[in-house]
């Protein structure tokens, strides 16, 4: 006699995205983080797009990564600031998604980044069961593992090799190779949504900074208008010359 086996009920029965909390209830510990994930993904996504052309990612921005059941069930989770899977459908049934819930989908982040609010020693916490740094590396395991500290201008890169994280040393131009993404990720200074700070970006191979939607806008009104004043000089050196330029 054969049976039919339903792989989402009868071998995982555990909550998935629609029945786990979306929040643990804390707020963003500051105003910083949330335009910082912003501009994280809005310059990658040429990126991804080119990577994943039927769309199939999800980036995750302060999100829940559900790891383990536990009670109550937000303690089984740890949020990064931001990460990004790929392979994976941006919704579920038709449903954004609440959470990433690693018993559901098995792939893990190809990168997680923490920003440091206190002192890092969250983020560095190789506690079993209960350290953010064991719980990437040992359970989660994103290939690269970032800690982004605003206050020391600074990012440490890991990399999972090995089964355990080891920390990447920088290149000339003090980025760290993301390999599997073709990107470097490192400090720049600058001014974004009116605060000047050091913020963490990402760059291509050749070392040239991913710009986001508005800044490329912003670099294609400035070349049409050098064009337009380089037109307007040559209009004037031909009448100079006596020639009247065409329109």
């Amino acid at each position: 006699m054969t049976s039919a086996t339903n792989l989402d009920t009868d071998l995982t029965p555990f909550p998935d995205h629609t029945q786990l909390p979306e929040s643990d209830g804390t707020f963003v510990k500051n105003f910083q983080e949330h335009p910082q994930s912003i501009l994280l993904t809005n310059s990658i996504k040429p990126i991804l797009q080119k990577r994943h052309p039927d769309g199939q990612y999800c980036i995750g921005q302060d999100s829940g990564i559900y790891w383990r059941l536990t009670d109550p069930p937000e303690k089984g989770a740890e949020a990064p600031d931001w990460f990004y899977v790929g392979n994976v459908p941006p919704l579920l049934d038709g449903q954004t998604r609440r959470s990433y819930v690693l018993w559901r989908e098995f792939i893990a982040p190809l990168i997680a980044l923490e920003f440091v609010s206190g002192d890092g020693s969250e983020e560095r916490d190789k506690t079993p069961w209960k350290g953010k740094f064991w719980i990437y590396e040992q359970v989660i395991h994103p290939a690269f593992y970032g800690i982004y500290e605003v206050n020391k201008a600074s990012i440490e890169v890991y990399e999972l090799i090995g089964g355990q994280y080891q920390l990447l040393s920088p290149n000339e131009r003090g980025h760290y190779l993301i390999t599997p993404l073709g990107v470097e990720l490192g400090i720049w200074q600058g001014e974004y949504q009116n605060m000047e700070l050091p913020w963490l970006r990402w760059w291509d191979l050749q070392g040239n900074l991913l710009l986001t939607g508005e800044e490329r806008a912003e670099q294609e009104r400035q070349r049409a208008e050098q064009e337009s004043q380089r037109a307007d000089r040559l209009a004037a050196q031909l009448r100079a010359l006596g020639v009247e330029p065409e329109v």
